[in-house]
């Protein structure tokens, strides 16, 4: 009796991980399962409400929405930038997710600021907000949600859950660590090296964009696949730790019962353009024709 009650817990906090999986997808999202209230408790953790106007999302009409997924280097004295900003767009009744990863260096207006400057400052100039007031900006689309995760931490997640597999398409070394080309097998320091390797990819950001990409889908089939992690207790630590949100607990148990098929088919978009130097500094510079086609397709998805 007592075994068959822990097993239900155990499916429903199963259940639950895949809510986390489709937000960090989030990917970059979440990674746990195990006992419910544990969960609950680690969500609790991650829950933090941001001072900006949101949409009122109706989970229960599958109502599409979007969340931005900061990855950011949070350093002692320093509030880090975003290296990593990709947005997300779900929608159930398409049965799809988009996610678009924005280059770190793209120029663009800092909503808030005024000025000019390459995207990824917007959060160390006024955090998440301005982040998310950038982004709804520069792909005119509203972004309802969104998931910082602790770029430094990441590695912690990547270790809970036992480590993960990626097939790498070029051979490099990074930190220390050589990555051949193939399907590599990484633990939290080696994910970690891998996606912040850029100098020695010929594609530049990009590459490193499809790295990280890489580590979101590498994480989402660890966790779907749970059978081999045992160690709960580290997921919901490193999750608490190092990942923070403003969906709640009970948002995430309306995404895992209307949306959860939509993250079975996620689409890789790509944002164009070209390196352009202005005052002797690096920008991402995107046409406006190219700006343009993306925020079609992201509005089109989103169904607006």
């Amino acid at each position: 009796m007592r075994a068959e009650k822990h097993n239900k817990k155990k499916r429903k906090g199963l259940k639950i991980f895949g809510i986390l999986i489709l937000l960090l997808v989030l990917g970059f999202g979440a990674y746990a399962f195990s006992i419910y209230r544990s969960l609950s408790d680690a969500v609790d953790t991650m829950h933090e409400p941001i001072d900006r106007k949101t949409r009122n999302i109706a989970f229960n009409n599958k109502e599409p929405f979007s969340v931005l997924m900061l990855g950011v280097d949070e350093r002692e004295g320093d509030k880090g930038r975003s290296d990593t900003m990709i947005v997300m767009t779900v929608n159930p009744e398409k049965n799809s997710v988009k996610m678009l990863s924005i280059p770190r260096d793209t120029r663009t207006e800092i909503v808030g600021r005024g000025t000019q400057d390459k995207i990824n400052h917007a959060y160390a100039f006024g955090g998440v907000e301005m982040s998310m007031d950038t982004v709804e900006n520069f792909l005119d689309i509203p972004i309802d949600y969104y998931m910082k995760v602790n770029m430094e931490g990441f590695k912690d997640i990547v270790d809970a859950l036992g480590g993960i597999t990626v097939n790498n398409t070029i051979d490099f070394t990074q930190d220390g660590h050589h990555f051949p080309v193939g399907e590599i097998s990484l633990d939290g320091d080696q994910a970690l090296s891998y996606v912040r390797m850029r100098k020695e990819d010929p594609q530049g950001d990009f590459g490193r964009q499809n790295r990280q990409r890489q580590i979101i889908q590498g994480v989402m089939e660890k966790g779907v696949s749970f059978g081999s992690i045992t160690k709960f207790d580290d997921v919901f630590v490193a999750l608490g730790d190092n990942v923070k949100t403003n969906i709640t607990f009970d948002e995430m148990k309306d995404i895992q019962k209307h949306y959860k098929s939509a993250a079975s088919n996620i689409d890789q978009m790509k944002i164009e353009g070209s390196g352009t130097s202005i005052g002797g500094i690096y920008y991402y510079a995107v046409p406006e024709t190219e700006k343009q086609r993306v925020q079609t397709e992201l509005k089109t998805h989103l169904g607006k």
